[in-house]
């Protein structure tokens, strides 16, 4: 993948591609692990919420009931999987993992998944800034 306008921090030289296209999970299933089903309020999700409810606290939450708390950095610490969530003023867009390497991993919506160095290189663009982080 190439930058765009929806991805403009991507270049070949921070990131790779991991696994190829597919629909049947998203970023935010990604991050918390699962390959099985696409995350969202009104289709699955791990809290009772509104189906419509899209904010970044509503995504922390569920983050958190898995067993996640808030933390600062991006750097890697040994046994803890971090987790940054992206959005805008009005609602969550993104989260990545990231692996035990220190690189991160996204699933880009529908698209492929990808290992890039750091959490800024998939901010901007379609997603946003990473807003806050999970470990």
């Amino acid at each position: 993948m190439e930058a765009d306008e929806n991805f403009p921090r991507l270049t070949p030289e921070n990131h790779r591609v991991t696994s190829p296209a597919m629909i049947d999970y998203n970023c935010i299933a990604w991050a918390a692990g699962d390959t099985e089903r696409w995350w969202e309020p009104g289709v699955f999700w791990p809290i009772v919420s509104p189906p419509d409810e899209y904010g970044i606290g509503i995504l922390e939450t569920a983050f958190k009931s898995l067993g996640f708390e808030a933390c600062n950095g991006e750097e890697s610490d040994p046994g803890f999987e971090k987790i940054a969530i992206y959005g805008n003023n009005l609602f969550y867009t993104h989260a990545a993992r990231q692996l035990p390497t220190g690189k991160w991993t996204s699933k880009l919506g529908k698209l492929e998944d990808i290992e890039h160095d750091t959490p800024d290189v998939v901010a901007g663009g379609i997603y946003g800034d990473s807003k806050t982080r999970v470990t």
